[in-house]
């Protein structure tokens, strides 16, 4: 019989499972843009991986993969906003500031996709990540794709969600989250 479990699709994809110890290590910069090669060619197997897990499973709230989860052990990640928006890029992402008002929600990892927590994180974030050509770029992140690009950013800093979550939460079984197929709800005022 085929292991059909969500996190065993997700490592037949490619993707690197909690334990290892890539997923702990924080992730070495890039030099750029002296390392611009490098970083296109990193980028390009981010994208190729996430249209790979993009096919074998919907992302209603978006999908980020960074590039430790794919064996690359660089500061590198890439977020896809749910619907039609463009992908982002991140690289040596850091972020440098955010707002005190938070939300809960339940967030879920491609390396460990059997289960899901439910995590605190800023509404409101502020990251600093490097252009190919060596230029600092500051772009502002709200709700959603604040959440999205603050996991991803932590995989960079060798944190899983779960370092995040309240002292005494417990991690559900992916058949008891009732929100797959829906993007977080936000009050629109």
């Amino acid at each position: 019989m085929t292991d059909l479990r969500p996190s065993r699709r997700m490592r037949d994809l490619g993707v690197v499972h909690q334990g290892a110890a890539l997923l702990t290590e924080p992730a070495r910069a890039f030099d750029l843009p002296a390392e611009r090669d490098e970083a296109a060619r990193d980028v390009d197997e981010l994208s190729a991986a996430m249209d790979r897990i993009g096919q074998a499973h919907p992302f209603a709230k978006g999908m980020g993969l960074a590039a430790p989860q794919i064996g690359i052990g660089r500061a590198a990640a890439a977020v896809r906003p749910p619907g039609d928006a463009p992908s982002l890029v991140l690289l040596n992402p850091r972020i440098t500031g955010g707002c005190d008002e938070t939300d809960e929600y339940y967030e879920g990892c491609l390396s460990f996709f059997d289960v899901r927590g439910l995590v605190p994180r800023p509404l409101k974030i502020t990251v600093e990540t490097t252009a190919p050509s060596g230029e600092t770029l500051t772009t502002g992140y709200e709700r959603g794709l604040a959440r999205l690009v603050h996991h991803e950013i932590d995989h960079l800093e060798g944190l899983l969600y779960t370092t995040r979550m309240n002292a005494g939460a417990a991690l559900i079984p992916v058949e008891q989250y009732r929100q797959t197929g829906q993007a977080w709800a936000y009050d629109r005022s």
